[in-house]
């Protein structure tokens, strides 16, 4: 039987003089895990430096980003972080990848080629996975080269890299070079077809995901959507219902959940949509995750 397994996504009041307690509180609670998403300009701390202090003081809990950008970072660099982390947190670290950050305003802080982002992100993944798997590597691409090199610190268990987004094209990138797809924004009929869309991908490729691997960020809102993310949504998928995108209550949370798992989700993180008192979040949260997980 596929595990399913719910985490918590911090959302705008994840700052820096709140996260430690709000760590400390998902680990007393045995939550499963936290995710970071990148946002520049907003209060929320940084994926891979809260990763870290997140890691650092805790025995159980897995942090991931939820997602992070890959263009316009040096993979080496990205992959020896990665490395670093995993040998400090072994089976703790889950990576999640993007093609550009959710927020157009901060898209020239990840410079690329004009034109060559999603070649600049194919290539960056491939030569991030190599590192994080083989004790040699050299690669000759069109923006990264490398000869003879290696990560002394490389895990033994190589780390499972997932990657975000729902267009046709990060669905194929997910079949022919991810190990996971964590998606937002989409119905659950979408997310059906985009689980076949992976998998064809996957065969063509000549490779699998494994099928628990497939998993979806929710937005709760229990007390209304607030208008940037009704804009975000309507930007993702427009003509969508957003109560078909978006949990407008903890009700509508687990009758949507239950469409995600009959359309072949299993892993889940459930974000707030403002800023929210963590006690009467994790409130409600916790009974779903246990229902979930049983």
């Amino acid at each position: 039987m596929l595990k399913v397994r719910l985490g918590v996504g911090l959302g705008p009041g994840g700052g820096a003089a709140e996260f430690p307690g709000i760590v400390d509180e998902l680990e007393a609670a045995g939550v499963d895990s936290l995710w970071l998403s990148e946002v520049v300009y907003g209060a929320n701390v940084e994926p891979l430096i809260g990763m870290t202090h997140a890691l650092a003081r805790t025995s159980k809990l897995k942090v991931g980003t939820g997602v992070s950008v890959l263009p316009g970072r040096n993979p080496v660099l990205v992959a020896k972080q990665l490395a670093t982390l995993a040998g400090l947190a072994p089976k703790r670290v889950l990576p999640v990848f993007g093609l550009r950050p959710a927020r157009r305003d901060e898209w020239n802080l990840f410079p690329v080629p004009t034109g060559r982002r999603a070649a600049v992100f194919d290539e960056s993944l491939q030569l991030l996975k190599l590192l994080l798997t083989q004790d040699s590597v050299s690669f000759d691409g069109e923006f990264f080269q490398v000869d003879a090199v290696s990560l002394a610190d490389r895990p033994a268990r190589p780390l499972d890299v997932w990657i975000g987004g729902s267009s046709p094209a990060a669905l194929r990138r997910v079949g022919r070079l991810a190990d996971g797809w964590l998606g937002s924004f989409v119905t659950p009929s979408q997310a059906k077809l985009h689980v076949e869309t992976i998998k064809a991908a996957a065969a063509e490729a000549g490779r699998s995901v494994e099928e628990d691997h497939y998993g979806l960020s929710l937005a709760v809102a229990p007390h209304g959507i607030p208008p940037e993310l009704a804009r975000a949504a309507a930007d993702r998928a427009p003509g969508v219902d957003p109560a078909d995108l978006v949990a407008a209550s903890w009700d509508d949370a687990r009758r949507l959940l239950d469409r995600y798992l009959d359309a072949g989700l299993t892993k889940f993180v459930l974000r707030p949509t403002g800023p929210v008192a963590w006690s009467d979040f994790m409130r409600h949260f916790l009974p779903l995750a246990e229902a979930l997980h049983n």
